[in-house]
């Protein structure tokens, strides 16, 4: 049976994606801050599915992720940092952004999904596994007031495709996954209808499709992959 860890799996696309994958028999730990929504979210994704409440930018919680991989058997298939901030909201120009907000974001876009990463190397090499960083179309663009985020998801990139590079056992994909209908993406434009956006939900067969062929490791765009998924199943 295959195991997923998935950060961020309360919400959004960590839990649609996480969602998925326990329907496809897989092994899942989804992790979330908020205990009850994190609870919640697991209980309707089905058997199979362990939550671990904590913030991934605590060394402690990310050692218990650690061990609960152990406890299903010590290898790691699919390793997905999805957890990720904005920063503070509204949105600010670069240069109004203290070093302590630009910490703020770092840390939870940059170090700990290293972090985690490097925790977890064994796990994934046992199982000759996939690293796969959810990044933003930030990373390479440049839009107003998106500029700390966008650094951290553009140094993500890097690291992302470095550890491919240094551990050639492993496929470490920087994913872009597109514009979603998510609570971050309200946060970024705060009273604005964002109905047009897709849901999370869409954007869940294309990474699967992408799993099932997958490619060199680097930095990706879900959409250059059609929605089909096969050979994704436990």
């Amino acid at each position: 049976m295959s195991t997923a860890l998935v950060t961020g799996g309360s919400a959004g696309l960590g839990r649609a994606l996480a969602t998925a994958l326990a329907r496809l028999g897989w092994q899942v730990v989804v992790d979330g801050r908020d205990t009850a929504r994190l609870h919640e979210a697991a209980q309707q994704m089905g058997a199979g599915v362990r939550p671990v409440v904590g913030d991934v930018r605590d060394p402690r919680h990310r050692e218990r992720l650690a061990r609960e991989v152990d406890d299903l058997g010590g290898r790691l298939d699919l390793l997905v940092n999805n957890a990720s901030t904005l920063g503070p909201t509204p949105l600010k120009p670069v240069a109004e952004l203290g070093a302590e907000e630009l910490d703020g974001i770092w840390l939870t876009n940059v170090a700990a999904p290293l972090a985690l990463t490097q925790a977890l190397l064994p796990a994934l090499r046992a199982a000759g596994g996939v690293l796969l960083n959810v990044s933003s179309d930030a990373a390479v663009e440049h839009y107003e007031t998106w500029g700390g985020y966008a650094a951290s998801k553009a140094a993500l990139d890097h690291l992302t495709v470095t550890l491919g590079v240094e551990n050639p056992w492993l496929a470490a994909y920087a994913v872009d996954p597109g514009d979603m209908r998510t609570a971050m993406q309200q946060a970024a434009f705060p009273g604005e209808d964002i109905g047009d956006r897709p849901l999370p939900g869409t954007v869940v067969p294309r990474l699967l499709t992408m799993l099932a062929q997958r490619p060199p490791s680097g930095r990706y765009r879900a959409a250059a992959f059609a929605a089909a998924p096969q050979g994704v199943s436990a």
